[in-house]
């Protein structure tokens, strides 16, 4: 795929979006859904099996339509997939169906999205045995910043979990982590990117359009693009 030029805000990570002037959404589809990669027409997704939504019994049927969906010109990483520990299948399926999406992520040379709830001692061991070429993105993070650090250390970028980096609290966090491995979401949700980028900007002490450039070479740089 052909990356169009970023609009003025990037989410990263939505669902049910649609194209809307100045924002530039990166829709989520899963392999279980009814939705299908032609549906998107030229916008952007990324395609996984997300962990709630998976049994032993799909899993060879989901991570085929995955395969599938690698042919579509528009797909730009394999995700969301992951670990979840208080809701889906068993984590050894969770396990298996992860690292045949790590696979096509290797394969394909696009990055991976993933979801991962209580589930570090399962994510953190994966990639230390998979060593990944490609990068990964973490969705919804609202972690700590030993978290954070321990994360970014290995090479990966976080991606805020839109309620929690609007409040307070997450402004020491956001402060305390390099700019160059972050980006911010919506997660379907329904709230306006631009105010998370006004609140994100307030607590690094920057001017909002300083911190759409920083984020857009953020993504030019996960996808391996020219700036």
């Amino acid at each position: 795929m052909i990356h169009p030029f970023p609009g003025d805000y990037i989410d990263i990570h939505t669902h049910g979006s649609r194209m809307s002037p100045g924002i530039f959404a990166v829709e989520n589809l899963m392999a279980h859904e009814d939705r299908a990669p032609q549906d998107l027409r030229k916008q952007p997704f990324t395609y996984g099996i997300h962990p709630w939504h998976l049994t032993r019994e799909s899993l060879g049927r989901l991570t085929e339509n995955v395969r599938s969906a690698t042919g579509s010109p528009n797909l730009i990483a394999i995700g969301e997939a992951g670990f979840d520990k208080l809701r889906g299948s068993d984590l050894e399926t969770q396990r298996r169906a992860f690292e045949l999406q790590f696979e096509i992520s290797e394969e394909i040379r696009k990055p991976l999205f993933i979801h991962c709830v209580r589930a570090w001692d399962e994510l953190l061991p994966a990639y230390k045995r998979l060593r990944p070429r490609m990068p990964w993105l973490i969705h919804g993070f609202r972690g700590n910043v030993e978290l954070a650090m321990q994360l970014l250390s290995k090479g990966m970028y976080l991606s805020f979990w839109f309620d929690f980096i609007i409040r307070p609290e997450s402004s020491e966090l956001l402060k305390s982590l390099p700019g160059d491995r972050i980006f911010f979401e919506t997660d379907g949700a329904d709230v306006d990117i631009g105010t998370i980028y006004k609140k994100a900007a307030i607590d690094l002490e920057k001017e909002v359009d300083e911190l759409k450039r920083d984020i857009r070479n953020n993504y030019y740089i996960f996808f391996n693009l020219k700036l």
